[in-house]
Parts: C-alpha cells; sequence; structure tokens
C-alpha cells in the first residue's frame, strides 16, 4: 500500500528528474545561441559543448538579483589556440555572451578616394546640369 512517506519519496524523485530534463533543456538553448553567436563572428566553436559553471544569483539589466546559470564553452579562431567564453541565461533568455580577447585579421577597407577617371569637376557638373542658363 502507498503510504504518505513513500509518496513523498516519489514526489521528491519526480521533482529531482524534472529539475534536471528542465536544465538539459536550457544548457542546450545556450548551446544553441552560442553557436549563433560564434557563427556570426565567424569563429569555431569547440567540442560543439557548454559546461555549467555555476547556478547563482546575478543582477539583470534592471539591476534586480535573479537566478542565473553560467556556461562556459571555448571557440577558436586559427584552430591552434583555444579561447574561453562564458554564457549567462536568466531561465532560457541569454542576458550576454562573454568572449575572452582573440587575434582577429583587420582587413583594410577599399579606398573611398575614386579612381582618377571617375572625378567629376563641381562647375564642370554644374554648368551642364544649370536649367537656366544655356
Amino acid at each position: 500500500m502507498l503510504t504518505l512517506e513513500n509518496l513523498f519519496v516519489l514526489m521528491l524523485l519526480a521533482s529531482v528528474g524534472a529539475w534536471i530534463w528542465h536544465n538539459h533543456g536550457l544548457r542546450e538553448k545556450a548551446l544553441e545561441r552560442v553557436k549563433q553567436h560564434c557563427a556570426k563572428l565567424d569563429l569555431e566553436l569547440l567540442d560543439d559543448a557548454v559546461a555549467l559553471k555555476r547556478i547563482g544569483f546575478a543582477r539583470d539589466a534592471k539591476g534586480r538579483k535573479r537566478l542565473a546559470r553560467v556556461y562556459n564553452f571555448e571557440f577558436t579562431v586559427t584552430g591552434e589556440q583555444r579561447h574561453p567564453g562564458v554564457v549567462t541565461q536568466f531561465g532560457a533568455h541569454t542576458m550576454q555572451i562573454e568572449l575572452a580577447p582573440y587575434p582577429f585579421d583587420t582587413q583594410t577597407p577599399p579606398s573611398s578616394v575614386p579612381k582618377a577617371d571617375n572625378v567629376v569637376e563641381m562647375q564642370q557638373w554644374r554648368r551642364q546640369h544649370d536649367r537656366w542658363h544655356p
């Protein structure tokens, strides 16, 4: 027969199982957001994984303390060096993704100075496009 004590243990086990399942889903959302962020910055997420660092209180954008999950991950730019990163989540919402300083290629932007054959003298253009003087 089911006693109150057995019912309590059963409910406790069910709660722990639900909490673990929920945390796994939140970890998967954090991983997806980190993958998107790395793809946007042309970085490679190493091991395709995020690892739970801690669960604790952190301040949100409005300054209120909320329960947050902090996950660590590693990324690379060149494939040779590992760089750490941290993602902080409030529930299913990502608060911030922090990346350690990493080297990146700076490409010189194309020159905005037009070539000599494309230069138009302003006075000449005004004379050609002036409606009032023939």
